[in-house]
């Protein structure tokens, strides 16, 4: 029997470092993972259905994560599943709100850890970071807060392994990512 895969559809190299970081602690034991990283989210809307549609490998379910940036979430949502929904696959989408690094202001203490920035940690109390899915410069937020330590690809792959990954983060869409990780991979 070939084993299960989860293929990751991801509108950035960003993306794929966050889940590597994630998916090492939460995947269960005998699970392959693959990812498709398109050029930016235009890309992924482009491709996307030919892409999964092409996809080969028996036994595989797919994740599409992708930013909200300035769009409404549930059009795009929906946009996405009329694609997924003509290839017949088993999929799960999920959009970050407003874009991945909401997901790390919603856990400071990690960033506190990848980074190496303790001071961060204590940021978490002030009242903009107590729902970071609202944030809409989550990127410049970031810099701002580590002295521009932050930096998309290294970032990402230094914060994912300290993620929160039992409810504790205050993005919800992250939580939601985690929770549709975990439906597909059971």
């Amino acid at each position: 029997m070939i084993a299960p895969t989860l293929v990751c559809c991801l509108e950035e190299p960003s993306a794929r470092e966050m889940l590597a970081g994630v998916l090492a602690r939460i995947l269960p034991t005998g699970w392959n993972v693959q990812y498709i990283v398109f050029e930016g989210k235009q890309d992924l809307l482009r491709r996307l259905e030919m892409r999964v549609r092409g996809w080969q490998l028996p036994n595989s379910w797919f994740l599409v994560l992708c930013d909200q940036d300035a769009q409404n979430c549930k059009c795009l949502k929906s946009q996405i599943a009329m694609m997924l929904l003509a290839t017949g696959k088993t999929a799960k989408i999920r959009i970050a709100c407003h874009e991945l690094e909401n997901f790390y202001l919603g856990d400071l203490a990690a960033v506190a850890k990848g980074l190496s920035c303790p001071s961060v940690a204590k940021l978490a109390l002030k009242t903009i970071y107590r729902q970071p899915d609202l944030i809409a410069n989550a990127p410049d937020q970031l810099k701002r807060i580590t002295g521009n330590g932050y930096q998309k690809c290294a970032g990402s792959r230094a914060i994912a392994p300290h993620l929160d990954l039992s409810g504790g983060n205050r993005s919800r869409s992250f939580n939601a990512l985690i929770s549709a990780i975990r439906e597909l991979t059971t």
